[in-house]
């Protein structure tokens, strides 16, 4: 098993477990379902399960923990500097916004999250938001829990059959919105991007998604717009002035994917000079806690609908999300990495792949060649073939391998073949 302190060459390294690695405490510092601590105590890790813990509270608590799960709440670079023996956190969630990433990759921890895994129930509230805008169901219920009855004011809907949706975001959300929305008879509709998977594209063609040149195409066009995009740099204050005076005049906003993506102040002003309508499941500075204090002047306008940051919270989604968790667990321990965010991209570099005999040291020979020409290793793979008498290793390199090098891996004893890929 890992020793639980840090060498300085730790630091600035990805941990790769060994397969025989058990994660031996785990801590569990927000709701989760019962079922899943059950079952991740019948794998043999011992489970921690603290849903009490607040984003200040889970520093003290890290211990010796090896993975730490959360939900919604925070986790700070406090909690790198703590968790000695930490080498995985897990974001039951869609996102990694409420993680230090980079505090935790100069840790050399891995963050890994569970996406799509919550989408369906996120696109069912969107569908229940827009309802609820066109046909002012809280304002209707309202009305009758005070003792008013108002028929001629809420028989003014306008209905959605026929309607355009625009999605802004194309990823699992957004593709399980617009396969609901199409159930009401709605047009949906997304911008044209290249380098979208093939695997997207299919499922676009199936929903019937038409595509469109720009986000101006999409704002002017749209009777409702629904946001589904990470919170990042590039995000952040999305829907701000000028997103806005685009949209049509009347226009339904729908956000739930996170606070940060909406500039509120311009929201409001376009609700009152507009007549923008929002339904909004997220807000910037919404308690981080399930509970708390609120005072928004966004959400107690009068033209928003809003709820408290539920879209994933189903059962169903919850259960879905806690089946993730135990899985990218469970590959942890095999040594595989599962849904992590904070990996590097593949670097450039060439390949050096050997054929060699399936003997002890043969690969330090090899890596012992590389060390001494200066080179650095950036990723490497070993596999036997069937019969394990001989194996094939692929090592990827920072930069270029000259003849010599590749003639001096060669030459050793034990390498059967060397062959150099220019990347």
């Amino acid at each position: 098993m890992w020793s639980s302190q840090r060498t300085p060459a730790d630091e600035h390294s990805h941990p790769q477990p060994p397969a025989s690695f058990q994660v031996v405490d785990i801590l569990i510092a927000d709701n989760f379902p019962v079922g899943a601590v059950a079952e991740l105590r019948g794998a043999g890790h011992t489970v921690r399960h603290e849903p009490g813990l607040g984003a200040d509270d889970i520093a003290g608590a890290i211990g010796d923990a090896s993975a730490l799960v959360v939900r919604g709440t925070n986790v700070g670079a406090a909690v790198f500097d703590a968790g000695k023996a930490l080498r995985l956190v897990i974001r039951a969630g869609a996102g990694v916004n409420t993680i230090d990433v980079p505090a935790a990759s100069q840790a050399g921890v891995l963050v890994a999250n569970t996406p799509g895994r919550n989408a369906i129930a996120v696109a069912e509230l969107v569908l229940g938001l827009i309802t609820a805008i066109d046909r002012r169901i809280p304002d209707a219920v309202a009305d009758l829990r005070a003792g008013r009855w108002d028929k001629g004011r809420y028989s003014k809907a306008e209905g959605l059959a026929g309607k355009t949706l625009g999605i802004v975001g194309v990823g699992e959300i957004g593709l399980e919105v617009a396969k609901r929305a199409t159930s009401f008879d709605m047009h949906v509709i997304a911008v044209q991007k290249a380098g979208r998977p093939p695997g997207v594209l299919r499922r676009i063609g199936e929903i019937g998604i038409g595509l469109v040149s720009d986000d101006d195409a999409l704002l002017t066009t749209a009777d409702v717009v629904s946001i589904h995009v990470p919170a990042t740099q590039e995000t952040a204050g999305l829907v701000d002035e000028r997103f806005l005076a685009t949209m049509k005049e009347g226009a339904i906003l729908i956000n739930t994917s996170r606070g940060d993506v909406v500039d509120e102040e311009a929201l409001v002003a376009a609700m009152d000079t507009r007549g923008i309508r929002a339904g909004l499941d997220v807000f910037r500075d919404e308690p981080s806690g399930s509970e708390g204090d609120f005072t928004s002047r966004l959400a107690a306008h009068p033209s928003v609908y809003g709820t408290h940051h539920i879209g994933a919270s189903t059962e169903q989604a919850q259960r879905a999300i806690a089946t993730e968790v135990v899985e990218i667990v469970a590959a942890f321990t095999r040594g595989a990495l599962r849904n992590c965010v904070n990996l590097a991209d593949q670097p450039a570099g060439d390949v050096l792949t050997v054929q060699h005999v399936n003997r002890v040291g043969v690969l330090a020979g090899v890596l012992g060649v590389l060390r001494d020409a200066g080179i650095n290793v950036t990723t490497m793979e070993n596999r036997l073939f069937t019969g394990g008498h001989t194996a094939t290793a692929s090592i990827r390199v920072d930069g270029e391998l000259g003849e010599d090098i590749a003639a001096t891996v060669e030459a050793l004893d034990t390498v059967v073949s060397v062959t150099v890929v220019r990347t």
